[in-house]
This record gives structure tokens, C-alpha cells and sequence, in this order.
């Protein structure tokens, strides 16, 4: 199973995501491209993701015969509020060059000379898009004009927010990234957007921010009927909804499970089931 965007390119169904891995990136990364994981994403941002060691991950497997080419690399510019002392750009040059310095630092880290999809970390404003946003915006436009990066979108965006670049971008946004809530209806403005509009939804954080949900009899019953784990039900619930998920699980065997919940599909009633859980 693979999803599109409105440009065109193909996305693997699963991601593995690498942020809070630490000196145990590496190691991670090898780990779950061995279980079958062909997306990775990570972020030039040092407080939560060590992007260099993911690149240290790329090196071993091109050396098993892995090539780049094959993996679907994501990463992403993360302004200085989000960032500490160690940044990846100049914090006294305009954001233009930031993110032109972020770009090239994370191609050095990843050993490769193009990203498959590159991503604006957070709005600077919790409410609409001020004129830092259109900056780093257009900065982002220009690296996908120039072919270096196949799509860009941005991550922990409002719903307010993604209508606005979506009128107004010389480029939309083809991927977004949120974290996602059940008790928000997975995310439903967002993801509603997305739909309308062809850009892929990437949900992160399915488990750890709804744990509650997994108390669910409803739950249960699926998992015992397709006999499978209940992370499972819920990755599969959201690639079914068109959604592409991102797991961050440190267990190999968990790695594997997980990629195995494409062997069954929720039924329509289900899904619509899990879509109104835990409200």
C-alpha cells in the first residue's frame, strides 16, 4: 500500500519517526529499515532529534545494499524558538539563509544531495501566519522549485493556519504533520483540509496521546477478532481513514507487528467506530 500527493509522488504507507532516540538513532534506523520501514523522518533540531546519526544509519545500509534512493528521507527546518544553543544556521542572518543553512547542513548529515520531503517544523505564531512564516515559507518553495526536495509541508500546524497557505502559497504544502488526538476526532479540521485539497496527513503520536482509548472494549474486540495488538488496530484505523502514520517504537519486535497491520482491513463500521472514540 503507498498513498499520493497532488504533485504526483509516492509515499510508503508507514514511517518510522526518530525523534527522542539519542546516541540509539543509529542503531534504530538500521533496526527498522531491517523490519521493513522505507520512510524515515527526522529533523535538523538537536533538543529532540540527532539527524547526523540517522545519516550514520544511511551510510551502514548503502554499504549492505540499501541505496539511498530506495529510503523516502523527511526532515525539517526548525525556527530558533524551537531550537537551543546548537543550531544548524546563523540565529543573526535573515530566515532566507536559515533555512538555506538548515537545508545544506541536513543534506551534509544525511549524505545525500536531495530530500524527499521537507518540512517546516512549526509555525513562529500559535495564531496565523506572520511574516516570518511567509519568509521561511517562500525559502522552502524555492528548495522544491530548484528539485531538491521531491514535496515540502509543514508539521504542528492549526487549521486556521493550513487554509491560509493553501490560499495564498505560490506552492501548497503536500504533507502535513500533526500530532493526533482521538479526542479531537484524529485531528478531523486538519485532516478535512488535507483531504480537500490532496495533501498527504501524517499523524504522529497515535499511542503515547491517547492512551486513554486503549481502556475501549470496542477496542478490545477488534483486536481479539483480527487477532492482531491494539497499537495495531489503530495504525491500520488511520492508513485506512488516508492517513500515513509515524511510529517511534525502540522494540524490534514491535517494528515488525506494526508494519503487519496492512494483512487486515477495519470494516466501514469500524472505522467509524475508532473515528468517534475516546470524544
Amino acid at each position: 500500500m503507498s498513498l499520493m500527493t497532488y504533485n504526483q509522488i509516492t509515499l510508503p504507507a508507514f514511517m518510522y519517526g526518530t525523534a527522542w532516540k539519542k546516541e540509539a538513532t543509529t542503531g534504530l534506523v538500521l533496526h527498522a529499515v531491517e523490519a521493513g520501514f522505507t520512510a524515515i523522518d527526522t529533523a535538523n533540531q538537536l533538543i529532540h532529534y540527532d539527524e547526523a546519526r540517522v545519516g550514520e544509519a544511511l551510510v551502514q545500509l548503502a554499504k549492505q545494499g540499501v541505496p539511498r534512493e530506495t529510503l523516502f528521507l523527511q526532515t525539517k527546518f526548525t525556527p530558533v524558538n524551537g531550537q537551543d544553543h546548537r543550531l544548524p544556521y546563523d540565529p543573526r542572518a535573515s530566515l532566507t539563509v536559515q533555512v538555506q543553512q538548515s537545508f545544506e547542513s541536513s543534506l551534509a548529515h544525511l549524505h545525500t544531495d536531495y530530500l524527499d520531503s521537507y518540512v517546516l517544523h512549526g509555525p513562529y505564531y500559535r495564531r496565523g501566519l506572520g511574516a516570518e512564516d511567509w519568509e521561511v515559507w517562500a525559502a522552502i518553495e524555492s528548495l522544491y522549485d530548484a528539485r531538491k526536495a521531491k514535496m515540502i509541508g509543514v508539521s504542528n500546524v492549526s487549521a486556521e493556519q493550513l487554509s491560509l497557505l493553501c490560499a495564498k502559497a505560490k506552492h501548497k504544502p503536500m504533507v502535513v504533520q500533526n500530532r493526533c488526538y482521538a479526542a479531537l476526532g484524529w485531528d478531523k479540521d486538519v485532516r478535512e483540509i488535507c483531504r480537500t485539497h490532496g495533501i498527504m496527513y501524517q499523524g504522529f503520536s497515535l499511542l503515547t496521546a491517547n492512551s486513554a482509548i486503549f481502556a475501549e472494549p470496542d477496542l478490545r474486540t477488534m483486536a481479539a477478532k483480527y487477532q492482531t495488538g491494539l497499537a495495531q488496530i489503530v495504525f491500520r484505523f488511520s492508513q485506512q481513514i488516508g492517513m500515513q502514520p509515524l511510529t517511534g517504537t525502540t522494540n524490534q519486535q514491535h517494528m515488525k507487528e506494526d508494519l503487519q497491520c496492512e494483512r487486515f482491513t477495519l470494516s466501514s463500521d469500524e472505522l467509524a467506530l475508532i473515528e468517534t472514540i475516546g470524544q
